[in-house]
């Protein structure tokens, strides 16, 4: 069968575009936006890309076209798709109807965290030699790729609160249906497509619904909104880890060595090389969920011990004349927090410049701003990256007073940082898009800089 992807550069969509590959299906795609790591990835996979939405990709005859959340009624291919009555689904569907029918999924939802999560509950399980199959929005450093298709039964996806298509605005997790449930958190996000945080409790709820009788939910102990959402009415076995649940994670020293505890005893213990307690609760709730299919507490920290992390969170990009540069995927206020949190913790006090574009829909539609300088409060600059926003960054961040900086200009910005820059500092650069080659530009202009020596 031949599938042709509208938006296949979108972390979901590039995993979907590998996984009917693997399973030995022909696979062409567009999207207006490429850059990496997904690009580089399709690429390394032999699959073509064709730049932009053209009606004339009508003639590659698909049999089926899989219509990525991005895409818009208006969109000129998809509106030539409806015009000719061709046939189409979406990412969700596909991957339900074609993939997770006859699976074990563990499905990680929540704000933050779903993708370190899911990295995390997919090495486990791989250490632990379950082979899994996997649908991850990023691209774990164990694995090297964002999803593969395996015989195994069990399957681990990263679950998606926000709309599924243009034609279906349920919630993308809701087509998954686990047996083994994660919810990390749950925020008040998307707001392009959520009123308010009730609205998305209710599609967690949804999602709750769907976990058979004899599932597991591992959720959030410290998250008064799930707990909101469980009440709304639970079947399944549920777990709690964090807060007052069954399920805890201890420092046992002063470095980065904890433990796992379940209803008070002690299971396991491991070297986490992960930063911050938002990670350490990751952890916790990866081997959680493995438990329930069987591994060996002991095997899954012997596994988070060995995690390689995860491209865009927290990536060093390199490092020239003393100065490293991050790459972060971080767009949340609570997010940036922690990252920023995250990195202090590694590199002390060393100076850190956050370098934040606020990309995503609901950060342009100003709803997050009067958090944005509470969760920059511990970098020592910042510069935002405030091109085509519908509100004031430079007044959003006062609060901040001189160490922030706004920019419509992305040279200048670049310049900017690099003349303020010297050696043993940090930028870390967040941002859920390319960012116009962000990195590469900081990286170049370190070289060209008289400071850093």
């Amino acid at each position: 069968m031949h599938i042709h992807i509208l938006g296949i550069c979108g972390t979901f969509m590039g995993g979907i575009a590998l996984i009917a590959r693997a399973a030995g299906h022909t696979v062409t795609g567009c999207d207006a936006n490429v850059y990496p790591p997904m690009s580089t990835q399709l690429a390394e996979q032999g699959i073509a890309l064709v730049e932009g939405y053209s009606p004339d990709q009508l003639s590659l005859s698909p049999d089926v076209f899989i219509v990525g959340n991005a895409i818009s009624r208006g969109n000129p291919l998809l509106e030539a798709i409806l015009d000719k009555g061709l046939p189409y689904t979406s990412g969700p569907q596909w991957l339900a109807d074609n993939v997770l029918r006859d699976k074990w999924v563990l499905a990680v939802a929540g704000t933050h965290g779903k993708t370190t999560t899911s990295s995390l509950l997919a090495w486990i399980l791989e250490h632990a030699g379950l082979n899994p199959g996997f649908l991850i929005g990023g691209v774990p450093g164990n694995f090297g790729y964002s999803a593969r298709l395996t015989d195994s039964p069990f399957f681990v996806v990263e679950a998606d609160e926000y709309d599924t298509a243009f034609c279906d605005k349920r919630s993308k997790f809701v087509h998954y249906r686990p047996r083994t449930a994660i919810l990390n958190n749950l925020e008040y996000d998307h707001a392009d497509i959520f009123p308010d945080l009730a609205a998305i409790e209710t599609q967690f709820h949804h999602l709750v619904r769907t976990v058979p009788r004899h599932g597991c939910i591992i959720a959030n102990g410290t998250e008064a909104s799930l707990a909101r959402v469980i009440e709304q009415g639970c079947w399944s076995e549920t777990e709690w880890f964090g807060g007052a649940g069954s399920w805890q994670i201890r420092d046992l020293d002063e470095h980065d060595r904890v433990g796992f505890f379940h209803n008070g005893a002690a299971l396991a213990q491991c070297e986490l090389p992960l930063t911050g307690q938002h990670n350490r609760m990751n952890a916790l709730a990866a081997l959680a969920a493995a438990r329930h299919v069987g591994v060996n507490p002991t095997h899954a920290a012997e596994a988070l011990s060995h995690f390689r992390g995860v491209k865009r969170r927290l990536e060093p990009r390199g490092t020239v004349r003393g100065v490293t540069v991050y790459d972060d995927f971080a767009h949340h206020p609570t997010a940036i927090a922690t990252t920023v949190a995250g990195l202090r913790r590694r590199v002390g006090d060393r100076r850190i410049l956050a370098v934040l574009e606020p990309r995503s829909n609901t950060m342009k539609l100003g709803v997050m701003k009067a958090q944005l300088p509470n969760s920059l409060q511990n970098a020592d600059h910042v510069y935002c990256y405030a091109h085509q926003l519908g509100w004031d960054a430079a007044e959003a961040l006062i609060p901040l007073g001189s160490k922030a900086q706004t920019f419509d200009n992305l040279d200048v910005l670049v310049a900017a940082v690099a003349k303020d820059a010297h050696h043993g500092d940090q930028i870390l650069v967040m941002s859920n898009g390319g960012f116009g080659g962000v990195h590469e530009k900081l990286l170049t202009a370190l070289a060209h800089s008289g400071h850093g020596q």
